[in-house]
C-alpha cells in the first residue's frame, strides 16, 4: 500500500523526537564505558568507572532498593483496602477523599518535604533515619496505587461477585482475599510497578529529606555530577538506568495487559 506524504512526515517527526530523547542517554552511557570521554570510543572501553561507582556508592543503591520495597509493601497494605473502600462506598465524603488523595501528586515534592520537616523534623531519631524518607515516598506514591486499583474495580462488577460469594457463606475477609484481590490483580501489579519506578527515581522530595548517611541513588547521582569527573557520574547514570528501565518496561507491559479485552 502506497503511503502518503503526511505519513512519511509523521514518521520523520517521530524519529526526530526519539533521537532527541535517546541520543543524550546513549552519549551518557558511552561516557560511563570509555576510558576518556573527550577522546571518545578511540580511548577504549572499560568497566572501571562502573566498578568505582559500585565501590563508592553501593550504600546508596541498597538504600534505594530498600526504600522502594518498603514503600511498595506499605502501599499494598494501605492502598488496596483504601481503593476497595472508595469503590464500595457511595458516601459523598468518599468521593471527596478520593480527590484529596491526589494532592501529593499535584504539590511539588519540595513542598511536601518541607511540610514533613516542619511537622516531624523535631522527632528524636526520625530526622536522621531512612524512615523519614520512607514517609515522603509513601505520601508521594500511594495515590498511584490507589488510582490503579480503583480503575480496575470501577471496570468490573465486583459487587455482584461479592454477593455471590456471600450467598455461599464467605465472610468479608474471605471475599476480599479470594474475590476482590484476584479480580483487580492487574491494577495491583500496575500500581506496584509504578510505585517501584517512582520511588527509585524520586529526587526532589528525597533531596530535601536526606542526610549525608541516607543518600539514595538519584541524590548520589547529583552529587557525583557536581563533584567528580564526567566518566564516573555517567557510570552512575548507567547503573541508574539498569535499575529503572526494567521497571518502566514492566509498567508498559502491565498497562497493555489491562487494556486487552477479557474473553
Amino acid at each position: 500500500m502506497k503511503r502518503s506524504l503526511s505519513s512519511y512526515l509523521q514518521l520523520a517527526f517521530t524519529l526526530l523526537i526519539c533521537a532527541f530523547m535517546l541520543v543524550p542517554v546513549l552519549m551518557s552511557v558511552a561516557a560511563g564505558l570509555t576510558n576518556n570521554y573527550f577522546q571518545g570510543l578511540s580511548s577504549g572501553l572499560t568497566l572501571r568507572w562502573v566498578e568505582e561507582v559500585l565501590a563508592l556508592y553501593s550504600d546508596t543503591i541498597w538504600l534505594t532498593l530498600q526504600l522502594a520495597l518498603a514503600t511498595l509493601l506499605i502501599n499494598l497494605i494501605v492502598g488496596v483496602p483504601a481503593a476497595y473502600y472508595l469503590a464500595s462506598s457511595n458516601s459523598r465524603w468518599a468521593r471527596v477523599f478520593e480527590e484529596l488523595i491526589v494532592l501529593p501528586v499535584a504539590i511539588p515534592g519540595l513542598a511536601i518535604a518541607l511540610a514533613l520537616i516542619i511537622a516531624y523534623g523535631g522527632v528524636h531519631g526520625l530526622r536522621t533515619s531512612w524512615l523519614f524518607i520512607l514517609i515522603g515516598h509513601v505520601l508521594y506514591t500511594l495515590p498511584f496505587m490507589v488510582r490503579a486499583v480503583l480503575a480496575v474495580l470501577h471496570s468490573i462488577n465486583f459487587r455482584t461477585l461479592e454477593e455471590g460469594a456471600a450467598s455461599l457463606g464467605a465472610g468479608f475477609f474471605r471475599r476480599f482475599i479470594d474475590v476482590v484481590v484476584p479480580n483487580c490483580k492487574g491494577g495491583i501489579i500496575s500500581g506496584a510497578l509504578m510505585t517501584l519506578t517512582l520511588s527509585v527515581g524520586e529526587f526532589n522530595l528525597t533531596w530535601m529529606l536526606h542526610t549525608p548517611l541516607t543518600k539514595t541513588l538519584p541524590v548520589g547521582l547529583a552529587d557525583a555530577y557536581a563533584s567528580m569527573r564526567l566518566e564516573i557520574s555517567s557510570a552512575y547514570t548507567l547503573i541508574f538506568l539498569v535499575m529503572l528501565l526494567p521497571l518502566m518496561i514492566g509498567v508498559q507491559w502491565s498497562g497493555s495487559r489491562l487494556r486487552k479485552p477479557h474473553a
